[in-house]
């Protein structure tokens, strides 16, 4: 990690977050062309900060500033007791790149799903994003699976 870590914390998102949330989840959203309805982002937002949901949202700061966030839902497997952790969305603004906030941001899920007992931690990329699969290759492995899905 680069000499920025000791300016780097990673906390869970707090309500007064939400406008800085709104921008990060826009810009990763812009990454992969992708349009989301308002009020599923609405939805999400809540989902977020409801301690009841299994979805989770951790945020990265350099000096203060959020840089980063991570979204991740805990599921059911039929193969383990413990549950899985499926790390949804992953993004870095751009000024904060290459500074270890990507992998500060994985790592404290997968300590935060270590302490609560999840067996495992996956997640998905697009196969065009290799600056993410640097990353990706030297901290966790390839499942050898290959995602289908049928939209609704």
């Amino acid at each position: 990690m680069s000499s920025d870590a000791s300016k780097l914390e990673i906390r869970p998102l707090q309500i007064a977050d939400k406008p800085v949330w709104e921008v990060l989840w826009q810009g990763y959203l812009d990454f992969y062309e992708a349009v989301i309805a308002p009020e599923v982002t609405a939805v999400t937002w809540r989902r977020l900060l409801d301690p009841a949901e299994p979805m989770h949202c951790l945020v990265a700061t350099l000096d203060g500033q959020v840089v980063g966030i991570v979204h991740f839902i805990y599921h059911r497997s039929t193969w383990t007791i413990g549950d899985y952790c499926y790390l949804q969305d992953l993004f870095t603004a751009g000024q904060a790149r290459n500074r270890g906030v990507g992998r500060a941001l994985i790592e404290a899920v997968y300590a935060q799903a270590k302490s609560d007992g999840v067996s495992r931690v996956h997640w998905l990329t697009q196969e065009s994003n290799k600056t993410a699969q640097e990353l990706y290759e030297k901290i966790a492995s390839r499942s050898g699976f290959i995602q289908y899905r049928k939209l609704f």
